[in-house]
């Protein structure tokens, strides 16, 4: 009689347990799947940044494409935005500065680099970029000379804000 009673009891656990994930795949077969590769994840808001002493300020959007599996990098990061310059000297500007860490052909990774630059006092520059297969994106706001690239101050001094990595 005990015997009887703890089999029955486990076929109505089993079947308690088994009859939603049943009921949840075959809702799925019909609408999630399709839905599921094709969607995007919202656009995400970062900023603003500011560079040392506020000189200069980015803030923006982000939108990475939606994933199945957290290992593998996004297959596409779009990042859009604004750079402004803060200071008043005519002979400065402001930068926004980003480094994307993207998955090679070969499985390497590899950085590259997108530089905005904006002149005019309190106007501010629009910019936007992407790029496929993206492990992450780093951003750093820096106030410099006028300059057609950077300087490596504002490169390696101080600290790369992260704005996307590929397992978060």
């Amino acid at each position: 009689m005990n015997t009887a009673r703890a089999l029955a009891g486990l076929s109505i656990a089993g079947i308690a347990v088994l009859a939603p994930a049943t009921a949840h795949a075959a809702a799925g077969s019909t609408t999630g799947t399709a839905d599921a590769r094709s969607a995007q994840a919202a656009a995400v808001q970062w900023g603003p940044h500011y560079a040392g002493g506020r000189k200069a300020k980015a803030s923006g959007s982000l939108t990475a494409t939606a994933k199945d599996d957290p290992g593998k990098p996004a297959g596409r990061v779009t990042v859009t935005g604004r750079v402004t310059d803060l200071t008043r000297s005519t002979s400065t500007c402001g930068w926004a500065v980003f480094r994307v860490s993207v998955k090679n052909a070969d499985g390497g990774v590899s950085l590259k680099q997108r530089n905005y630059r904006a002149c005019s006092h309190g106007k501010p520059l629009a910019f936007a970029f992407s790029h496929k297969n993206v492990y992450e994106v780093e951003l750093k706001v820096c106030a410099e000379a006028k300059a057609s690239k950077p300087s490596l101050t504002c490169l390696y001094a101080g600290t790369w804000k992260s704005l996307y990595t590929y397992y978060a």
